[in-house]
């Protein structure tokens, strides 16, 4: 398993890291703030979860975001590599089929129980 974890600072994103740290997972986390997401990596989580998912429109930098006038996907993808502060966090991701969006323990349960019986 090659969990990645895109974390902000928010409590979320410290829940979704404790949810792996408790269960011995070993998961590469990345500040989501400082560094952001890559393209591919981006466009793999996008793939997996869909726009709306990715987009934080509640949030300060959304509302300052000349790109929350635009419904252009590529406009978008654009604001969202640019500016990491648009994403919603945490991002997890465990290869290029699975990813989810905020805090999702059932899912990531699901993961772990797959990944020991398969």
């Amino acid at each position: 398993m090659g969990i990645q974890i895109w974390a902000g600072k928010g409590f979320e994103s410290q829940k979704a890291l404790r949810f792996f740290q408790e269960r011995r997972v070993q998961a590469q986390r990345v500040d989501l703030l400082r560094y952001g997401m890559g393209r591919r990596e981006l466009e793999s989580v996008l793939a997996v979860v869909g726009l709306d998912a990715l987009v934080d429109r509640q949030g300060a930098a959304f509302a300052a975001s000349a790109v929350r006038y635009s419904d252009r996907a590529d406009l978008m993808l654009a604001a969202l590599l640019e500016d990491p502060r648009l994403l919603k966090a945490p991002i997890v991701r465990d290869g290029p089929r699975r990813a989810t969006v905020g805090y999702c323990p059932d899912v990531w349960k699901t993961w772990l129980a797959e990944d020991q019986t398969g």
